[in-house]
């Protein structure tokens, strides 16, 4: 069972959460202009210590401002994005356990799933505002309004279909795609079925909603933006936790100890990860290639290793993406090497290379192929395979690089790049380490952040700083 944060954070998580739309300007969140080239210190760097100093809101306390977070989508956001993508109507059709992706970003909660078939209809009117309709035997409540809630299922299509032609719109939005799973949630059965249940003709109106599909996805709300730092901030000191003495005792302490201490110190923070926390060393007399897609191993950690996480957590419906590294000194090492420090800097500096890419309008692909001219430029070895962020950690938008694809991506790699978008901003640079016998040691960093439309903001702040397990 998880336990619930003690009664005054839990009272200073409710104020935080009740707080007005708009309360922090996106204009506050620290942004520093320097490049981490003419600085001593890379830009945006931070150190979180602790998950405890972040506040977590027990389940019940999330439902409102999530639901206040999800109308203030559907009001600004949806009218402009389905006039973007030319849509009249969009149906998110839904049966029990097999429920479109999209389907839960879009209703409010306490809702879990679909009860048997829910069919959502977004018509957008005359003036632009978007009209939000649940055919449904079991009544949302808002922001939707009921267009029906009695009869059998063949009712229930039929009245889809009434409700269709009542509306005629030219362009009818399905979530069908090649390419997106996310935007490829219709199942064949319910679309064979809403064939079926339209008006004579009106099936040469159906079109892809996965332009619109993407967007939605992809696009972050003002108030998302607001508490987006403090979610990724509570992963950050979980995995400052991990790094530390608190979690390791060398000799004695496995890579695998400090996975389940992560995974279930989220639990007990009642936070679901989306994957299972990955925790691997690196040490001296292990090689690391230059091409090598992944250095690390697991096992039994000792002093003189690099250790790094990969950890992903879910809060208020937005997903993190993290990963940090840490060092366990030796006996009588009172600083981490040289070295390592400077391998860390050339992890940040590429950070840097990358986010200067990030101009509105290039594809995923044409930041990448920039991005490592720019590296090569330096002399940096590095991999780079940054994903977009929202209410998924793998989330749709331009995909930069893969880990396990070194080309170009033909499809996702094309989408171009929006403002109000989040990313986690991820890769790996590897580099000799003199203290190591000239040994490669792989740099791995993955932090999210902002691209507001002119420049990138690391919203819980990066790693520009060793973790020192002492």
């Amino acid at each position: 069972m998880p336990t619930l944060p003690s009664p005054s954070i839990r009272r200073t998580a409710l104020a935080i959460a009740r707080a007005p739309l708009g309360l922090l300007a996106l204009a506050a969140l620290p942004v520093f202009a320097a490049p981490a080239s003419s600085t001593k210190e890379p830009a945006q760097g931070r150190v979180i210590a602790s998950a405890d100093d972040f506040a977590v809101l027990p389940p019940r306390a999330r439902i409102e401002p999530e639901n206040r977070m999800l109308t203030e989508r559907i009001e600004t956001l949806l009218p402009t994005l389905m006039a973007e993508a030319d849509l009249d109507l969009w149906l998110v059709l839904n049966r029990e356990y097999a429920e479109d992706p999209v389907y839960f970003t879009l209703v409010p909660q306490p809702s879990f799933a679909a009860r048997r078939t829910t069919m959502l209809v977004f018509h957008r009117k005359p003036d632009g505002t978007v009209e939000r309709l649940a055919v449904n035997r079991y009544p949302l409540g808002a922001p939707y309004t009921s267009a029906w809630s009695g009869g059998d299922l063949d009712a229930q299509w039929k009245a889809l279909g009434a409700l269709i032609a009542e509306k005629n719109p030219q362009r009818i939005g399905i979530n069908v795609s090649r390419h997106w799973p996310v935007a490829d949630g219709l199942t064949a059965g319910l679309e064979k079925r809403l064939r079926e249940a339209l008006p004579e003709g009106f099936d040469e109106r159906l079109v892809p909603a996965e332009n619109l599909v993407i967007r939605w996805l992809e696009t972050r709300s003002a108030s998302e933006l607001e508490v987006y730092p403090h979610i990724m901030g509570i992963a950050r000191g979980v995995i400052a936790e991990a790094f530390s003495a608190r979690v390791i005792t060398p000799g004695i302490t496995t890579t695998e100890d400090v996975r389940w201490y992560i995974r279930e110190r989220f639990e007990s923070l009642g936070l679901p990860i989306w994957f299972m926390p990955d925790v691997n060393l690196q040490r001296a007399g292990q090689s690391c290639e230059a091409d090598a897609p992944f250095c690390g191993e697991s096992g039994v950690i000792r002093p003189g290793d690099v250790l790094h996480t990969d950890v992903g957590i879910c809060y208020l419906k937005l997903c993190t993406d993290t990963q940090e590294m840490a060092y366990v000194p030796r006996l009588g090492e009172a600083d981490v090497p040289d070295g390592l420090k400077k391998a860390l800097a050339t992890g940040n500096r590429w950070q840097d290379l990358l986010t200067a890419q990030f101009v509105a309008g290039r594809t995923g692909n044409d930041i990448l192929t920039r991005t490592r001219e720019a590296a090569r430029k330096e002399g940096i070895t590095s991999n780079t395979y940054t994903h977009p962020l929202g209410f998924f950690g793998h989330a749709p938008g331009p995909t930069i690089g893969m880990w396990d694809n070194p080309g170009l991506n033909p499809e996702t790699g094309e989408w171009p790049l929006h403002a109000s978008t989040v990313y986690a901003i991820e890769g790996n640079i590897s580099q000799r380490v003199p203290e190591w016998g000239n040994q490669r040691v792989q740099i791995k960093l993955e932090q999210g952040a902002l691209f507001d439309g002119e420049r990138v903001i690391y919203l819980a702040g990066r790693q520009t700083a060793w973790h020192v397990v002492r």
